[in-house]
């Protein structure tokens, strides 16, 4: 790729845009039950997770879009993107 993706290690950046939610206790025994160890992949013993969001950003730092949706179901389309970034000449 010839642009950055941000692999947001402890949910940092998100936190400070607040899209972050806490994992209520049914979702916790559930993800244990997975064996997935979420505050152990988040680094920073949290369960906490971000909602799912596509910001992109051009060269001088200026957001040119913004996607993001409380619903974990309501991804941000790959096609949505592309054009976005088509138009910024990436």
């Amino acid at each position: 790729m010839t642009f950055e993706v941000l692999r947001d290690r402890g949910n940092e950046v998100a936190r400070r845009h607040g899209i972050v939610h806490e994992l209520p206790d049914d979702l916790r025994e559930t993800y244990g039950k997975f064996n997935i160890d979420l505050p152990a992949i988040n680094g920073d013993g949290t369960w906490t997770l971000p909602m799912p969001a596509r910001f992109v950003i051009d060269r001088a730092g200026i957001v040119r879009s913004v996607d993001a949706d409380p619903d974990y179901t309501q991804r941000p389309e790959p096609d949505a993107t592309v054009a976005v970034l088509r138009g910024l000449g990436a």
